[in-house]
């Protein structure tokens, strides 16, 4: 099997949906003689800022020594990114050989009449074939989807079960308060492990607390009050905290100094259970720390931002950023959300911020918010505001000579890129070098905007935007008008 043939096989395997629900990936590992038993786990779930927690924790743990594994969803730049030894994405190669153990074990279990694996079942159950291949000392788990039915909490050699923030996200799916969500999240606890959690609500951090107890684990909790925030702009963020100091990051945004903090604490608790992890190698980890999407700075002149800000909570945690780093600048936004996301609030919470909003359509067609619908929304809150997308063309921007239609007519991934495109060309346009561009939502499109940037840097020839001559040429409706 080549690597082309295995992502083949994996998308074939989608059109099974998501099901929540542990029988069928319980099914798929016993057949692949349980590679997760031979494991030991940090399993991190939450609302926001899973991602940082763990790029945080499994950076230091590397740098102290250890092979750590990395699975993580969704990714940003590669299919591959999402299992990762030592920051490392596993080869091409190597993936293709193990989903052809996964896919012959799928074929045994179809025979037998037995539940078919999702394609996010598939994708763990080779990612911890792969964690056991290169004799992982630690693998840092992002839960996918909630915790307690979400396909990773197959796992039973758990160390530490760590909670970034909880809030309202997929209602309806995993509950429908904050309180069911979270005692969905708090399903990743596991007898005997150390449960670490981030600041949280009353509410939550009383549920979090009484599921630790039930199941003899110790509570840590990270304490802000002790966090020494020392200088903190759109390029990192220096801090002190308990007995670390003077820690650098080069993530930015005010809330990852909570995250971070978060993931200090998980390394406090590895270190009271024998794990040899110095204050250097902290110090270096954090500073080696890098996660595309969470107010990523891509260029200055003007400032260009990329955050995976995707429901209400990240919204917020979004606009105190920007209002911090940025006071007085003109803000320009892009925007592509999933259509079962509160984009509403998204929009109310963020668009009033900005002088104009460009949105797109996102990749998978299926799930996303339709950029026209999106705009709608947007232009209550901003008058400037304007749906770019490929999928259809005016016939203006064609006579322009604006895009060729005739190129790409038969590829609607195609049409779609090429509206992203069309708003990074004209957000550039519009940018003083003062002024501030920021592209937000949903994480699956964000290295579209960063190739579709780095293409208008290539095409000026110069990395400060004083030439922009991106292409443009989108589809233009006005967002109170649509």
């Amino acid at each position: 099997m080549t690597y082309k043939e295995a992502r083949v096989y994996l998308d074939e395997l989608s059109k099974y949906g998501s099901v929540l629900g542990l029988d069928a990936i319980r099914g798929l590992l016993r057949e692949l003689g349980d590679p997760q038993d031979d494991l030991r786990f940090i399993h991190i779930a939450g609302t926001n800022g899973k991602g940082s927690v763990l790029a945080y924790t499994s950076t230091i743990l590397s740098e102290a020594g250890y092979r750590t594994g990395r699975y993580v969803s969704p990714t940003v730049i590669s299919y591959l990114e999402r299992i990762q030894v030592d920051g490392k994405w596993i080869s091409e190669e190597m993936f293709a050989e193990l989903t052809e153990q996964v896919r012959d074990a799928i074929a045994r279990l179809e025979g037998a009449g037995k539940p078919v694996p999702t394609v996010f079942e598939a994708e763990t159950a080779i990612a911890f074939l792969y964690f056991r291949e290169t004799q992982c000392d630690l693998v840092v788990l992002e839960a996918g989807l909630g915790g307690a039915l979400d396909a990773t909490n197959i796992v039973r050699n758990t160390v530490c079960a760590v909670f970034s923030s909880i809030s309202r996200d997929h209602i309806g799916v995993i509950g429908n308060t904050v309180e069911e969500i979270a005692e969905n999240k708090a399903g990743i606890i596991k007898p005997g492990c150390t449960v670490i959690s981030a600041g949280q609500s009353p509410t939550v951090t009383k549920i979090l607390k009484r599921r630790a107890a039930e199941n003899g684990c110790p509570f840590r909790q990270a304490e802000p009050d002790q966090l020494q925030v020392l200088h903190s702009d759109h390029r990192g963020i220096l801090l002190s905290y308990k007995e670390f100091d003077h820690i650098r990051t080069v993530m930015a945004g005010i809330y990852q100094s909570e995250n971070l903090i978060t993931a200090l604490e998980v390394l406090r608790a590895l270190k009271s259970q024998g794990y040899d992890i110095s204050h250097q190698a902290v110090r270096t980890g954090t500073e080696r720390t890098v996660w595309p999407g969470r107010f990523t700075c891509i260029g200055e002149a003007p400032v260009f931002i990329l955050d995976g800000a995707h429901n209400e909570d990240a919204a917020l945690r979004l606009r105190e950023s920007v209002k911090e780093y940025f006071p007085g600048r003109k803000l320009i936004f892009i925007m592509g959300v999933f259509k079962d996301k509160d984009y509403d609030a998204i929009v109310r919470i963020l668009c009033p911020l900005a002088s104009s909003v460009y949105t797109v359509d996102l990749p998978d067609r299926g799930r996303g918010l339709p950029a026209a619908k999106l705009a709608r929304a947007a232009g209550v809150y901003c008058p400037q505001t304007m749906a770019y997308t490929g999928y259809r063309f005016d016939t203006d921007a064609y006579e322009q000579g604006l895009t060729d239609i005739s190129a790409v007519e038969n590829d609607l991934s195609a049409y779609q890129e090429s509206g992203v495109r069309w708003a990074v060309g004209s957000a550039l346009r519009e940018a003083g070098t003062d002024d501030v561009i920021l592209a937000f939502g949903s994480l699956s499109y964000l290295h579209q905007i960063k190739e579709a940037y780095v293409r208008s840097v290539m095409d000026s020839g110069s990395k400060t935007r004083t030439d922009r001559t991106g292409t443009a040429g989108p589809e233009k409706k006005k967002g109170g008008n649509l």
